[in-house]
């Protein structure tokens, strides 16, 4: 993937001391032998990034210049039900891109720069053993007709740890093998590397997408929308089950005639072949009072759009945590419209779950 320095320029390495002793650690270092290596104990404690509101300032500046290593301790699978079977144990956390809406800075404080895990065989190995204990997908469901899925993108953007580290590649392999399981990742970047990983159908793409004018402002230092359509044609040709992931649908005065546009550039730019595979995710705004903060201190504009307070209401999600929502009831009329709008345009893309 080319790179270019405006999103990534690795200046500063934070790193566990055990990274070197992993045969990704010592690629990954050895890709950036001029970048200066921090020595910390542990890739969540790291003062200059977790929890310094000074470095609000530089949110940018960090997520461009700074990498952290370290190894992931828990190797365990949980189960989702939404976009997988299961969450596979993330080999990353953070990124390089900068949306405004993302849930990671909620945990991680003030600045979520790459942080790669580099036990990436561990890891595989985890998964391999975990899919041989499932058997064979009992019958089909919305998740998938035939495999077990696992999310192995939960909280970073593989397309760009691709860009990095050699573990999106083993990741890839690793699936191609399991006769019973399949991986899905999301993405916001096009990197055409992923173009030669060979993943026989055994990967699942999902293209994050939302009307091009909202996206540039919200959807800071990604691909643009334009590119990422495009690009759905050649994954599917390489090899890749490729879905759409509408998301987050963000309400405004004027969202329906956009998204409507969106829909007649989806239909008008995709072959037949990703058409009759293609298949969609519909995923609401969730906010934060948190995330509206550290927002107002890098990029108010956003919070234009994000924080609605007239129209969203507080809820505790699936993992504990008091998020902001569209209003119940008023939520599922909206959702109802997204819903009437996708099919009266592209009636062969199957809701596989919204919320």
């Amino acid at each position: 993937m080319a790179l270019t320095r405006d999103l990534l320029d690795i200046r500063t390495i934070y790193h566990e001391p055990a990274v070197e002793g992993f045969p990704l650690g010592q690629e990954i270092l050895g890709r950036f032998p001029d970048a200066e290596r921090i020595a910390v104990p542990s890739h969540w404690n790291i003062p200059e990034l977790h929890g310094n509101a000074g470095s609000v300032a530089d949110w940018v500046r960090i997520k461009r210049s700074t990498l952290v290593l370290g190894v992931k301790k828990s190797l365990t699978m949980r189960p989702n039900g939404r976009s997988a079977h299961f969450i596979a144990p993330s080999t990353s956390n953070g990124c390089a891109m900068a949306c405004a809406y993302c849930y990671v800075p909620r945990r991680k404080g003030f600045s979520n720069p790459i942080s790669l895990f580099v036990n990436i065989d561990q890891a595989c190995a985890a998964i391999r053993r975990h899919a041989a204990r499932q058997g064979p997908l009992p019958e089909p469901d919305a998740i998938d007709p035939a495999a077990w899925v696992y999310d192995i993108g939960e909280n970073g953007d593989l397309s760009v740890d691709a860009a990095v580290s050699s573990g999106v590649r083993s990741f890839v392999e690793l699936f191609r093998t399991l006769p019973n399981a399949k991986a899905s990742f999301a993405t916001k970047a096009v990197n055409r590397d992923l173009l030669d990983y060979d993943p026989q159908g055994k990967t699942r793409i999902r293209f994050s997408l939302m009307p091009a004018r909202i996206a540039k402002v919200v959807d800071v230092r990604t691909a643009p929308i334009p590119e990422r359509i495009a690009a759905i044609d050649d994954f599917v040709a390489a090899g890749y089950e490729v879905h759409a992931n509408f998301s987050p649908v963000i309400l405004y005065e004027g969202w329906e005639d956009d998204w409507r546009a969106l829909f007649a550039e989806l239909d008008g730019t995709l072959s037949d072949a990703a058409k009759a595979q293609l298949k969609c995710e519909i995923i609401m705004l969730t906010h934060n009072a948190d995330l509206h903060d550290v927002n107002l201190g890098w990029h108010p504009r956003a919070e234009e759009l994000l924080w609605r307070p007239d129209i969203q209401e507080a809820k505790v999600s699936q993992g504990g945590g008091t998020n902001l929502r569209y209003r119940t009831g008023w939520k599922g009329r909206w959702l109802g419209r997204f819903k009437a709008l996708l099919a009266d345009t592209m009636p062969y893309c199957t809701v596989r779950y919204a919320f």
